[in-house]
């Protein structure tokens, strides 16, 4: 059910308001990254609940369409887990609990090392995607994809960056290279992050589209608003990078 007017419950996947900060972050020109601030890599809004619930639904009723893990990922998801964690500790809104984690929501998470990507999305808003360089190029080898933006993970996975962003008019060769330098000079702790701004005339979070078949762009009169924040993190150990997207929705003021 929507975030509707006439007293209706309201969405439990959408936010109250986009930060103010995250809007003037996506307003800048492509990559325009900043550095996170301490313990602001992974972020809980008032949506935790409603947006974990939700991708509990799509893993199980489609997890090889929001989740992928390629053969030679499997040490670097096992990390990201391993480096998730350790923030967690750290997180107030977090207790660890014997072999599990209590989340912000009092919910009780069992930590399962041999499912990394699914314990993720079990205790985090953020989607991950996990890119390793091959040859000249980071390659998108493990990715946990509940809410896509308008492409599908199946088109994407095993590709590179350049071949990622096809066909995004504003990628061109030179944001392309600005980017590629960007996931090369990335350095274990100090992640950067960025966001987007865009219109959607639904508020669904996972709406795949495939480079054949485009979303069609968003105006001024679509009713919601949607914000990626995404920060870009450099595994210690196994020097994979990790792009990673916290979503936020809402519904535009007036609609």
């Amino acid at each position: 059910m929507d975030a509707v007017k006439g007293g209706m419950q309201p969405n439990p996947i959408l936010q109250d308001a986009i930060p103010e900060e995250q809007r003037a972050a996506a307003a800048a020109r492509l990559p325009a990254m900043q550095p996170v601030r301490p313990g602001e890599w992974l972020r809980q809004d008032e949506a935790f609940s409603g947006q974990l619930a939700e991708k509990a639904r799509l893993i199980a009723e489609m997890p090889e369409k929001v989740m992928a893990v390629r053969p030679e990922a499997m040490d670097a998801a096992s990390e990201l887990l391993t480096v998730v964690m350790a923030e967690l500790e750290l997180n107030p809104r977090y207790r660890m609990e014997g072999e599990g984690v209590r989340r912000p929501d009092n919910r009780l998470v069992t930590i399962d090392t041999h499912a990394p990507m699914h314990t993720l999305s079990r205790l985090m808003q953020e989607d991950f995607c996990i890119l390793q360089k091959q040859g000249d190029e980071h390659v998108l080898t493990a990715a946990l994809l509940c809410f896509p933006s308008a492409w599908t993970l199946s088109e994407k996975i095993g590709r590179p960056l350049t071949s990622i962003h096809i066909p995004v008019p504003s990628y061109d060769a030179g944001i392309a290279a600005r980017v590629q330098r960007l996931f090369d000079g990335v350095q274990p702790g100090r992640p950067v992050w960025r966001a987007n701004h865009l219109r959607y005339d639904l508020p669904d979070l996972y709406q795949p589209h495939t480079e054949a078949n485009p979303r069609p762009v968003g105006n001024q009169q679509s009713p919601y608003e949607r914000s990626e924040r995404q920060t870009v993190l450099r595994l210690p150990g196994t020097g994979a990078v990790v792009f990673s997207i916290h979503t936020t929705m809402v519904l535009r003021a007036g609609a």
